[in-house]
């Protein structure tokens, strides 16, 4: 687990918006199980996988732009081992992304 950080996250600001593009996956993957449940048609279900993996990847995408533009520049303009660590940590995410 992460500590928790006293100064707000980037992603604040949009909070709504991701909280709506979130709640859409949420339908999406609903929308899933009941495909599979009802035994669609397999390249209807990987059409379905491919646009929750796509709305998910954006969501992702989203959320590592406000960071690197928020917590990331501000260590950057701290200096130190901070701004070392937060230029870690925002590689090592983009890393689990290219993978995922």
């Amino acid at each position: 687990m992460h500590e928790a950080h006293e100064h707000h996250h980037g992603y604040i600001s949009d909070k709504s918006r991701y909280l709506a593009r979130l709640k859409r996956i949420e339908g999406q993957a609903r929308g899933l199980h009941r495909m599979v449940d009802e035994e669609k048609y397999c390249i209807d279900i990987l059409t379905q996988i491919s646009a929750l993996k796509s709305a998910l990847d954006g969501v992702a995408m989203g959320l590592l732009e406000d960071h690197l533009q928020h917590c990331v520049v501000d260590a950057a303009r701290a200096g130190g081992e901070e701004a070392e660590a937060k230029l870690k940590e925002a590689s090592a995410a983009i890393a689990r992304l290219v993978r995922s």
